[in-house]
């Protein structure tokens, strides 16, 4: 057992799509209790013909939770750390504050920016390259995107949960795992590519220094600092792409182990110690993305909740109130469907109108459509998890073909692990037994990370990665969140 020599708390900020959450981890004795103290209801916002994120409210939220964590650790906060969702961006004026809030990875505004960029470099070039994925959400095709409609290119830019940590008082940086998700990234160097960067035109002095996972970015400053729980309380870059915190908190280890981190996404892959950027690899659809311990996260993106949630908003909007568990177990007392949907279906990445889009993607496949009237509710949603298991097994054949290896389990972590009846229809798909993660992988990778960051060491490396999964096996026997 690792000797615990500061006994004050820790937090971690986690940023989703659908909601933020702040955790706070105090010390009973040496053993380690988690609680989430504030929850952020968050979505994107429409505004005329352009999608964007509520950066005010997201701040007042997180102040507030900050204020909760602080009243109820009096023994004081030693860190703060933020991880969420990839790819999107605040761009920053000469005073240091956002010019605007910013847009949504979903943002139509990007499908003729990608069109551009594969002009200037081909998919499989820029895949050979940065063994990131070449997908329109990118954060590389959003900058030329910016470049089109005249922005100064010039103009600094964060990505957003390195923004909240700036907003706190720490420096302005990206951290390596979530700086892999911009498309900007060269496998070789572990740096910037600065030969992407001029030749789609893009200023690569508003990019961001890039730091090791864990990297200790200054003092919680302003206001907040003048509470006595934040008087001496650092703030650390984790994993701050979730799904890296999330497969940090893995304990066991990743070896034949593959993971679906089911959220507004589902990431299906695994860990590979090497980068695997080959043709074959790209036109499967998968991606290497930096891995909090070392290695890279190999893995694909598959839609996910966003198909219910898209579904529950379009009924409430009619009227019909629905909750999750309400439509799980409605939908596991369906004996058969009209069919299955190509979940990847680029209209069903869109917002609106969902029951629709589900329909005409049944009718494009000749299956009959679904009546989009009460008491159907329950075969939409069978439709979704079902349509998720066939994919996923799909994605995990091939996943062990570019591996070059087979698997002997799966392990589901976020929100999509509480699910029992996309549980059971993965373990049929796919004939793996699935082992329940992390509801909350996360924040438990975040803290983690955290507490790796926070002994005496370097914050990269082997040793490090050692660290970061020792804890993580500690804290994934303490109370869940």
């Amino acid at each position: 057992m690792r000797e615990i020599r500061d006994s004050r708390a820790l937090v971690a900020i986690d940023l989703g799509a659908e909601s933020c959450r702040i955790s706070l981890l105090r010390w009973l004795g040496d053993e380690p209790e988690i609680t989430m103290v504030h929850r952020i209801a968050n979505g994107p916002l429409q505004d005329g013909k352009h999608l964007y994120w509520p950066l005010e409210r997201i701040l007042t939220g997180v102040e507030e939770g900050l204020r909760k964590a602080a009243a109820a650790a009096p023994e004081g906060i030693r860190s703060i750390a933020v991880d969420g969702w990839a790819v999107d961006y605040v761009r920053l004026g000469a005073n240091g504050k956002p010019v605007a809030a910013p847009f949504c990875y979903r943002d139509e505004r990007t499908l003729a920016a990608k069109i551009a960029a594969d002009a200037l470099v081909s998919p499989d070039a820029f895949f050979a390259q940065t063994g990131a994925q070449p997908l329109r959400i990118n954060t590389v095709y959003q900058l030329v995107a910016d470049a089109r409609a005249g922005h100064d290119t010039r103009m600094p830019w964060m990505l957003l949960p390195e923004y909240v940590l700036h907003w706190l008082g720490g420096r302005r940086v990206t951290e390596y795992t979530n700086a892999t998700h911009t498309g900007l990234v060269d496998l070789e160097t572990g740096d910037w590519s600065r030969d992407l960067f001029e030749r789609l035109g893009l200023a690569l002095e508003a990019a961001p220094e890039i730091v090791h996972t864990g990297s200790r970015l200054g003092k919680l400053r302003g206001e907040l600092a003048s509470l006595p729980a934040f008087s001496d309380t650092e703030l650390i870059a984790p994993a701050c792409h979730d799904t890296a915190s999330a497969i940090a908190a893995i304990a066991g280890g990743m070896e034949r182990t593959a993971y679906i981190v089911s959220g507004t996404w589902s990431l299906v892959g695994t860990v590979v110690e090497k980068p695997i950027h080959s043709n074959k690899a790209r036109r499967a659809g998968f991606t290497n993305q930096g891995a909090a311990a070392g290695g890279y996260c190999f893995h694909t993106n598959v839609n996910g909740m966003w198909l219910v949630k898209q579904c529950l908003d379009h009924w409430c909007g009619e009227g019909r109130v629905i909750d999750i568990p309400t439509l799980i177990a409605g939908a596991s007392e369906i004996e058969s469907i009209p069919g299955f949907i190509d979940v990847d279906a680029p209209e069903l990445l869109l917002a609106g109108e969902m029951p629709a889009r589900i329909n005409a993607e049944l009718s494009c496949k000749d299956f009959p459509a679904i009546a989009d009237v009460a008491g159907n509710e329950a075969i939409f949603a069978r439709v979704i998890f079902a349509s998720l298991a066939r994919r996923y097994a799909e994605v995990l054949r091939n996943l062990e073909s570019l591996c070059g290896s087979s698997f002997e389990r799966i392990t589901i972590l976020g929100g999509g692990s509480r699910n029992a009846l996309l549980r059971k229809l993965t373990e049929e798909s796919t004939g793996l037994p699935v082992v329940i993660g992390e509801a909350e992988g996360s924040t438990l990778g975040n803290f983690a990370v955290q507490l790796a960051a926070l002994e005496d060491g370097d914050q990269a490396g082997q040793a490090f990665a050692e660290r970061v999964q020792s804890w993580a096996a500690r804290l994934a026997l303490s109370d869940r969140l």
